[in-house]
């Protein structure tokens, strides 16, 4: 009897149990986040001044798609816009015409193994790439809210007639004597962003692998070549004039400063560690360069150099190899220090997204042994003496990496000397103006080493994958775009007292994409 009136209070233990579980289980509701508030924001008339990153670009190039996800037209629809103007491409290939000549190229798509271009895709399956039909040369004839013009720098945006050296530009400029600033200026804006202005000032001259001039010291930008660093009392002189301008009848605004741009992975995807041999190679490769060292050393003493101090100078040239990753060998300019030319890579240096890979498994970057040269290593091992078209061959038979398709620690000091300087004159502006400031420098640091959090994806600087970086290894994703848009959302929020992000009325990174596919048209 006691057992059956056990199992009789088990049943209805059990039987509270699942009601407990299903019928009474209780979750309280969260927390109502709070009405927005604009605070002293005055965001009627939203106008986005800047370049690239401004106008949406994204996967190398330009495109409906991109422009309806920019940054700007992001964020006015968090300030409840629905008239935000931008002058949007005709299509979304990505190319652009100027009286039917191409003058861009079309968008990057990726193929499965990496990205390609648009076109080069269609072709290798046979098929025509959609036509681009978007032509510079029909300008359209209206201000717009976005004035993000790729490619301008810091002292283009006053520049009166930029609309004849820049097509982006050219296509919408209010006239041919027009400037950014001025077309910008004219449409009254209450609230503005002046955005990733000196990024172009640098990024040129990366992209190049340095191949511009560190133009620090010249005050005349007239004279700069497109691949040039631009002199930070320029860059100060332009920036301030433009936030005068802006601010003249009262606006509002918030700035951003200039990131790193070498911690993108344009610079990073690509280790300059990559030559990965076996103990064999390895060994041949050493024994290689000691052959240098050797011929370099005779023919030093042969020109009348004590063989001590040739000696030393030839010491360099014996680069030793290990089993494994080793750092690929870099040309630099013949001086007196380094005769032959070329070194071994630095941790810190870096390789482009561009260079040929397929070069640099087949020598690019260590050596080229042809069977001439092989003959001449075998002639050495056996004591011969080459001849000095011999020894030529063998010196020749080095094949640093050009500087078009690296930075070297030089270039890399040049380009973030720049940048902090740039950073400063940003700082100092929007601390005397009282305006906000987005710390993308900090950002883009965050990015690409733990990683940014917003929503629910954590996004990197990882070419492909991180999310936050387009195909172009440069500019960002239209996820990337979303999460830039709620970091100005953050800087009105502390600048001007709104509650953007507290309301909960910022963008959401899940409904933008990473990748736009090869048929979107």
């Amino acid at each position: 009897m006691k057992t059956i009136k056990y199992i009789f209070l088990s049943v209805v233990l059990l039987g509270f149990t699942a009601c407990s579980d299903d019928e009474y289980d209780y979750s309280p509701d969260p927390e109502p986040l709070p009405e927005l508030t604009l605070g002293s924001a005055n965001l009627t008339n939203y106008v986005a001044i800047g370049a690239s990153f401004s106008a949406g670009y994204s996967d190398g190039a330009l495109f409906t798609a991109t422009q309806q996800n920019s940054f700007p037209k992001i964020l006015s629809e968090q300030f409840g816009s629905t008239s935000f103007t931008q002058p949007l491409m005709n299509d979304n290939t990505g190319g652009l015409l100027v009286g039917g000549i191409p003058v861009a190229a079309y968008r990057l798509i990726f193929n499965g193994a990496g990205p390609q271009r648009l076109n080069e895709f269609f072709a290798d399956l046979g098929a025509p790439a959609p036509p681009i039909t978007t032509d510079a040369a029909n300008n359209l004839g209206a201000t717009f809210n976005n004035m993000g013009v790729p490619g301008a720098k810091s002292f283009h945006i006053p520049l009166n007639g930029y609309a004849g050296l820049n097509p982006y530009y050219g296509r919408m400029a209010s006239s041919p004597g027009a400037s950014i600033l001025e077309d910008a200026v004219s449409q009254n804006p209450t609230f503005f962003t002046l955005s990733e202005i000196g990024g172009n000032d640098v990024l040129s001259y990366a992209t190049s692998g340095g191949t511009g001039v560190d133009q620090t010291g010249n005050f005349n930008p007239a004279t700069y070549g497109g691949n040039d660093i631009t002199d930070p009392n320029v860059f100060a002189a332009s920036f301030s004039a433009q936030v005068d301008a802006l601010t003249a009848n009262g606006s509002q605004g918030v700035l951003a400063n200039v990131p790193y741009i070498t911690s993108l992975p344009f610079f990073t995807t690509i280790p300059n560690n990559a030559l990965v041999i076996d103990a064999s190679t390895a060994a041949n490769l050493t024994g290689f360069f000691q052959a240098v060292t050797g011929i370099f050393t005779q023919g030093l003493i042969l020109q009348g150099v004590p063989p001590a101090q040739a000696q030393a100078l030839a010491a360099q040239y014996a680069i030793t190899f290990n089993e494994g990753p080793n750092r690929f060998l870099i040309d630099v300019p013949v001086s007196a220090t380094n005769p032959l030319g070329f070194r071994q890579m630095t941790e810190d240096e870096l390789l482009l997204l561009t260079i040929n890979q397929t070069a640099l498994t087949q020598g690019y970057g260590s050596v080229v042994l042809t069977p001439d040269v092989l003959q001449v290593l075998g002639l050495l091992q056996a004591g011969g003496t080459p001849t000095p078209e011999q020894a030529n061959l063998v010196l020749s038979a080095v094949s640093g990496i050009d500087d078009a398709d690296a930075l070297d620690s030089s270039e890399l000091l040049s380009i973030k000397n720049a940048t902090d300087a740039y950073n400063t004159t940003i700082a100092g502006i929007a601390d005397a103006k009282g305006l906000g400031i987005v710390d993308f420098k900090a950002v883009l640091e965050q990015a690409s080493t733990t990683g940014i959090s917003d929503g629910d994806f954590t996004l990197t600087t990882s070419l492909v994958t991180g999310g936050l970086v387009s195909l172009d290894g440069i500019h960002l994703t239209s996820r990337g775009y979303a999460v830039m848009a709620n970091k100005f959302l953050e800087a009105i929020d502390a600048t001007y007292g709104s509650n953007f992000i507290a309301a909960g009325v910022k963008a959401n990174t899940g409904d933008y994409p990473t990748n736009y596919s090869p048929t979107l048209q």
